[in-house]
């Protein structure tokens, strides 16, 4: 998620350090794996029936607050993304909140209704005063670079809050408190999609996903008691948005931990509110006590799939069986741990969640695309563990690379006999293979030292592969300590907070992908060795 063959050929092992900058460009042959190394013997036919692999994992992603996006470096990190991923939504906070400017009533703005002369059902469009300069300027950014919005509605106008004090821990300090009149609330969210719609057409707004609100089970929401008084914010919304179009999709309870699903999905059946798709987070080092209300010990690379299976059978169970999933925000972890998100460990762990995930969601967003991020303040040195695929600067970190090599998949998913290996059939025909060594991290947060530690031994894969020409020509692209890692040229340097202009140029040369191998098959048979939290990607041509 295997016939025993004699190892005839194996590319070059990558256990083996490299000189800085270089790559082997041909592997070279064994008879036998180094002793050292599990062994896994995986056969793959080429021909065997599939199942449908859309990419769920790498057509959304989310980022820093709405405002951000205006940045420049905001927008290159975007592009650099989209380049390599089927990136076609970015979520973000923070849309209606007071740095974007578009609810101020104490500022004198043409009435929206006036200037468009709107109406809704024969009534003229909601009132109050509107200002959509900056809501338009992140749009028209996003679109105009091939990518739509994924419209959380979050977080409260303070002039609109319930209680004004009630701000997050966050740096930008957003009010999370409810509204203090719901007509006023309900009164934005028309304008503001009578707005969307006016500027960007039904057509083109369907095609979004609106979600209420974030993390309203934890501290993102002051609502109490939380759970009745979020189902009122949702009900409000949804019922609002519908009211200008029935076309706007609409979805919930957008809930930390995989909370909340069941019971969000039978209050809008007994309720009757509308709802077009569950969503919910959940991070992989978040406690099962949290996640699952039991006291067992869930490792890092198995929480993620745990959750999503979890809402999976809930919504199965549910009033609405055949509603779409959407996991809007996950990451390997939500704290800071620089060997974690800025680390090799990226590559496994991603794949071995795509391999386990498939099949139970819509789409899963990865939290976050870039570095361009202030929740806990300006960042203030390039690799503290953030989120981002990207660093500060736009220094690729190993995973970018990740994602960048299992874009690469196919669309078409072969069986396979391991935990450790993904085989994928292309279009054309080709074959996409990905295989890793999963290990955990090891010096993680406060701990976190260059040195890394000791993560595990190495494993040797025997793959056989069927139906493939038995001299195939292979391409090998690995990512691992000496592949496509960043982290290795920056401990050399010392680990600079802020590095020169001349580092940065670096450190970007040194974050780049490696480059690729080129190999045969050898009577249909490849062997190779992967390091402790190395990934590899392997493709055929054309299945031969």
């Amino acid at each position: 998620m295997k016939l025993l063959h004699p190892a005839l050929l194996a590319v070059a092992s990558l256990v083996a350090p490299l000189v800085a900058g270089t790559v082997n460009a041909q592997s070279t042959m064994q008879n036998t794996p180094p002793a050292n190394v599990n062994l896994t013997n995986v056969t793959i036919d080429a021909k065997a029936a599939t199942t449908p692999f859309p990419h769920f994992w790498e057509t959304t992603f989310g980022s820093g607050r709405a405002v951000l996006s205006l940045r420049e470096s905001y927008r290159n990190d975007l592009r650099a993304v989209k380049d390599v991923t089927a990136l076609n939504a970015v979520r973000f906070h923070g849309i209606f909140m007071d740095d974007v400017g578009l609810y101020d009533p104490d500022r004198k703005v043409i009435q929206f209704a006036q200037t468009a002369n709107l109406k809704l059902n024969g009534e003229p469009a909601a009132s109050g005063d509107y200002n959509f300069s900056y809501v338009d300027e992140i749009y028209d950014g996003l679109l105009a670079n091939g990518v739509r919005p994924f419209v959380e509605l979050s977080f409260m106008p303070k002039k609109m809050a319930s209680d004004p004090a009630a701000l997050h821990a966050f740096w930008y300090k957003q009010n999370v408190s409810p509204p203090k009149d719901y007509t006023l609330w309900d009164n934005m969210i028309t304008a503001f999609a009578q707005h969307l719609i006016a500027r960007y057409g039904i057509d083109e707004v369907s095609h979004w996903s609106f979600e209420v609100w974030n993390e309203p089970n934890i501290d993102f929401w002051a609502g109490n008691p939380k759970q009745p008084t979020y189902f009122t914010l949702y009900d409000h919304t949804a019922l609002a948005l519908k009211k200008v179009d029935k076309r706007l999709r609409i979805g919930g309870p957008s809930t930390a931990q995989a909370a909340w699903v069941a019971a969000f999905l039978k209050h809008c059946k007994d309720d009757n509110i509308p709802v077009d798709f569950a969503s919910s987070h959940v991070y992989a080092n978040d406690t099962a006590k949290d996640v699952m209300g039991t006291d067992e010990q869930i490792p890092r690379d198995k929480m993620v799939a745990r959750s999503v299976l979890k809402v999976h059978n809930e919504i199965v169970a549910s009033p609405f069986p055949k509603l779409p999933l959407i996991f809007s925000e996950y990451n390997a972890s939500y704290a800071n741990e620089p060997n974690v998100t800025d680390s090799i460990y990226m590559g496994p762990w991603f794949a071995t969640n795509i391999a386990q995930c498939d099949g139970l969601t819509e789409s899963m967003s990865y939290w976050t695309f870039s570095d361009v991020f202030e929740e806990q303040g300006v960042v203030r040195t390039p690799f503290y563990g953030g989120f981002g695929l990207l660093s500060a600067d736009s220094i690729q970190k190993p995973a970018f690379n990740a994602f960048a090599m299992l874009h690469r998949l196919g669309t078409q998913r072969l069986k396979v006999e391991s935990d450790s290996v993904l085989a994928t059939r292309g279009e054309d025909g080709g074959l996409a293979l990905a295989l890793w060594n999963y290990a955990a991290p090891v010096g993680t947060g406060a701990n976190y030292t260059p040195e890394n530690g000791n993560a595990g031994p190495s494993k040797s894969f025997v793959v056989k592969l069927d139906h493939v020409a038995p001299n195939a020509a292979v391409t090998i692209q690995r990512l691992d300590a000496d592949h496509g890692n960043v982290i290795k040229a920056y401990d050399a340097m010392g680990r600079p907070d802020f590095p020169s202009r001349e580092q940065i140029v670096a450190l970007r040369a040194a974050g780049k992908a490696a480059d690729p191998e080129k190999s045969h098959l050898q009577k249909g048979v490849l062997t190779l060795s992967i390091p402790p939290q190395g990934l590899v990607l392997i493709t055929i041509a054309n299945g031969r």
